[in-house]
């Protein structure tokens, strides 16, 4: 069985100067160094490995590339971390209220651009938990939309049916 270290995801982007970015990393995001070019960060649920690999040639963002890397963060340390952005000079966004979670927005110095998203209040703020994801819930500032996008949308089957009739896909 593999340990939790080997199953912890990779997160890889490129940089010309990875060392850039170390010291927000290391002194404010508190990343510890694997080796090299490679950073772990771990939390008391979850961790994962951030992995700088050299650069072929300078980044294009389009169809196939990925948009930020997102961190998780308890609600109650959400504006700790804002704060300590600050202190840091990393340019952080205000914190977003998302309805679903909150998000702060900043970019690491070799550019790539991060997120730390709280972990809640989650899905269940707008439905009950036992029908999740049964209809179309929107935040409501999106809730003005509805009317289009119920128009273009696919309903998608309910798992919970098959599993009511002992169905398994």
């Amino acid at each position: 069985m593999p340990s939790r270290w080997q199953r912890s995801p990779t997160r890889r982007v490129y940089s010309f100067d990875p060392d850039r970015s170390r010291g927000l990393l290391q002194e404010t995001l508190g990343f510890r160094p694997d080796s090299g070019t490679s950073f772990e960060a771990r939390g008391d649920q979850r961790g994962g490995f951030y992995v700088y690999d050299e650069a072929p040639d300078r980044g294009v963002q389009g169809a196939g590339t990925v948009h930020h890397i997102a961190w998780a963060s308890p609600m109650d340390d959400h504006e700790a971390w804002h704060r300590r952005l600050v202190q840091a000079e990393a340019r952080p966004t205000p914190i977003i209220d998302r309805f679903y979670f909150r998000s702060i927005y900043f970019r690491e110095p070799s550019g790539v651009l991060f997120e730390i998203a709280t972990i809640g209040p989650g899905f269940a703020a707008d439905e009950d938990r036992a029908h999740l994801g049964e209809s179309l819930s929107l935040p409501p500032a999106f809730e003005h939309l509805r009317g289009q996008l119920e128009g273009i949308l696919t309903t998608l089957p309910n798992p919970r049916q098959n599993l009511a009739k002992g169905v398994v896909r």
